[in-house]
């Protein structure tokens, strides 16, 4: 290749900027050989314009979709409209995205459309349950059907593109771009500036960190996962809770009803990446529903109890650094509990090894599309 390689790249929610920076930094880095277009949607605003501050990244386009209350549809016709609109202009060589959100989905559907090459990053993880995780699991597997490239995070994704039969060629698998991010910051020192974080992290409590937020966990759910936060705090009297809670007025108000007030439990608004990273290197035992969280926190040393009853990340759970236990209460506590005193059962999950890579997967990346476009630097 003679002119520059041309690529886009479009995310629009917080883990989609967290996994996509180390991809746009390490594709800066051989600028001219390679030119780089950064398109977010605004599918998630405040969230995604901190992630874009810390990285030192500034969005080319802003398609600035966010309405409230808006529903997956007009996510869906929002974005694809305005990506038509720019793929016609740019004429990109390769679109990239990242995932399973709806702006990947539509990313995928619009390059398609274009007949632009699509890269799909973190591609081939599945749980094979049509509704959940909703809608992240059908926008993963309609994304895959569409890429041209497919830049698997571990060998356990790549064996399920296999099985869908996706061309071995088209394979390769890179490790997760969200670990190459989470070291990046981890290493960095950077201040509290929320002071009910600070507090948390003054206190001489253990702490545990819970974040819940998925559609599937909304109402009963939560309210159940939030009644065993109560109970673990009550049993245990040298632990805090730290609560980031979601924007979402369905997440804030379980939350609030089941655990407002309750001494030792901090309810806060969300951090931003950079101080939720520190927040994890500062806790003794994280309980999520978070897919980047089960990914970040064994490259941290933390045990990670997963808050679903599937996921399409099962690698750390045979790693042992992950635990699938869903949200019933008592087995919310049984667990958290064991963890809390037994020694040998803790040290076990926070010395396993990471599956998801090593922090060179943005690099990987880079040199696959080089190689593909013929691209020489």
């Amino acid at each position: 290749m003679t002119s520059p390689l041309q690529v886009m790249t479009v995310f629009g929610t917080r883990p989609d900027a967290v996994k996509m920076a180390p991809v746009v930094l390490e594709l800066q880095r051989y600028e001219p050989h390679v030119q780089v277009r950064v398109v977010v949607t605004g599918q998630h605003r405040e969230m995604l314009d901190q992630v874009l501050q810390v990285f030192r990244i500034t969005p080319h386009h802003d398609l600035n979709i966010m309405q409230h209350g808006q529903t997956l549809t007009q996510i869906t016709v929002r974005v694809l409209e305005g990506l038509d609109a720019l793929l016609r202009a740019q004429k990109p060589h390769v679109l990239l995205a990242q995932g399973d959100t709806t702006t990947t989905f539509v990313a995928a559907l619009a390059a398609f459309y274009h007949q632009v090459a699509f890269g799909h990053v973190e591609a081939g993880l599945r749980t094979y349950h049509k509704y959940n995780p909703f809608p992240e699991e059908m926008n993963r597997r309609l994304a895959g059907a569409i890429a041209d490239l497919h830049f698997a995070p571990t060998p356990k994704a790549r064996e399920n593109l296999l099985r869908e039969g996706v061309k071995p060629e088209s394979i390769w698998v890179t490790g997760n771009t969200g670990i190459d991010a989470l070291l990046m910051v981890a290493e960095k020192p950077y201040p509290m500036t929320d002071p009910l974080l600070q507090q948390a992290m003054a206190s001489p409590l253990r702490t545990v960190l819970l974040t819940a937020h998925r559609r599937e966990n909304w109402g009963e759910p939560l309210g159940r996962i939030c009644l065993a936060v109560r109970q673990l705090v009550e049993r245990f009297e040298d632990i805090q809770v730290v609560f980031p809670m979601h924007r979402n007025p369905l997440v804030r108000q379980t939350a609030t009803e089941v655990l407002g007030g309750v001494a030792r439990v901090i309810l806060t608004d969300p951090p931003d990446y950079a101080p939720f990273v520190k927040l994890m290197q500062h806790s003794t035992l994280i309980l999520t529903d978070s897919g980047g969280v089960q990914e970040e926190a064994p490259s941290l040393g933390k045990p990670v109890l997963v808050l679903r009853e599937t996921t399409e990340r099962p690698e750390g759970v045979e790693a042992g650094t992950a635990r699938l236990i869903g949200t019933d209460t008592e087995r919310i506590v049984e667990e958290a509990s064991r963890l809390l005193t037994d020694e040998e059962a803790y040290g076990q999950m926070a010395r396993a090894v990471n599956p998801y890579g090593d922090g060179k997967a943005a690099e990987r990346i880079r040199q696959v599309l080089f190689e593909h476009f013929g691209v020489s630097a």
